[in-house]
Parts: structure tokens; C-alpha cells; sequence
């Protein structure tokens, strides 16, 4: 397996230890930790229930993200979008790929290889990805606002690398 030094610039505040990445304060947490969390979560409330709260949760800081990513970027539209995929994949989390965006109708696909709660959860015949639903349309719908467009979204998971006959995961974002 070839391997490469991370792709985004990293800097930590010699005084308070923090870690930030552009704009933002960042953690940085082993895979199994954050994923355990996930389970342990999941198997109290229920998958069902955490997906909902993720959702919201997910939503307002994919959009608090790409606001302040534009800021300090200087971008705007689809670039904000795609510098969002990119940073998502540097982090970790699995390889995002837009498939489709569509800005002037809230329509999107993105696809994701090797995602990081496949990787713990296996074949387990359900999705398990479900906490990148609110991220997609929190980007979106951001992006949209900044461009005065009243269009807002919702995003569902099609599929997952979890599934049988499935070696990636499918996320749609559509129009409300």
C-alpha cells in the first residue's frame, strides 16, 4: 500500500495545543474510538434515532464548515462543494466523489469508497453511513444561501459498501 503525508495544512497552537486546519479548530481521534462511540451510541438509542440526531447535528456543521471554508478560501458554488469532498477525504473519513451537482436545482450525488464505519462494521447488511446524510445537504444548502437561492435539501443514502452488492455508498441530495 503506497501512503502520502497528509494533503492539508495542519498547524498546532504552541500555547493551547490546538489543531487547526484553514479556518478551523480540528480533533484528531483514532478511527476506533470515534467509531466505538458510534456503536456504543447506536446501541442504546437505536440506529434509527442516532440517524435523526446526526442528521440535524450533521447538517448545522457541514454548513457552519462551508461557510466559513468560503470565507477564508475566497470561494463560492460548486467550489465550495468540492474543496468540502476533498477535505473530507484527507481527513479520513472514506473517499468522497461527486458524481453529480446541480446548484441551480439542490441535486447532487456523491459517492463513497472506503468509508471508515464500513471498515468497522463490515458486510453488516444495513447502511452505516448514515452521519454523512446531514453533512451533504448542510453543504448544499449553505452554498445555496450564500448565493441568495431559497432552494433547501435533503439528503438520502441510496446505498452502502456495508450492503451486499455494494462495494461503495451512494448518497442523493435532492431539492425539498
Amino acid at each position: 500500500m503506497a501512503t502520502h503525508a497528509p494533503e492539508m495544512p495542519i498547524q498546532v497552537d504552541d500555547e493551547t495545543g490546538v489543531w487547526t486546519t484553514d479556518a478551523l479548530p480540528m480533533l484528531y481521534v483514532p478511527r476506533h474510538f470515534f467509531v466505538n462511540n458510534h456503536i456504543g451510541i447506536e446501541e442504546v438509542l437505536g440506529a434509527e434515532a442516532y440517524a435523526e440526531i446526526l442528521y440535524k447535528a450533521g447538517y448545522k456543521s457541514a454548513w457552519h464548515w462551508c461557510e466559513k471554508e468560503a470565507e477564508c478560501h475566497g470561494m463560492s458554488g460548486a467550489a465550495v462543494f468540492e474543496h468540502y469532498m476533498k477535505r473530507l477525504s484527507q481527513r479520513g473519513w472514506g473517499l468522497f466523489e461527486t458524481q453529480k451537482l446541480d446548484l441551480e436545482t439542490g441535486y447532487a450525488e456523491v459517492k463513497l469508497k472506503h468509508s471508515a464505519f464500513v471498515y468497522v462494521y463490515g458486510k453488516c447488511g444495513r447502511k452505516v453511513d448514515y452521519m454523512f446524510t446531514g453533512w451533504f445537504s448542510g453543504a448544499i444548502d449553505q452554498i445555496l444561501a450564500a448565493a441568495g437561492s431559497p432552494i433547501r435539501t435533503v439528503t438520502v443514502q441510496e446505498y452502502g459498501g456495508s450492503e451486499e452488492g455494494h462495494d461503495e455508498g451512494l448518497f442523493v441530495v435532492k431539492p425539498l
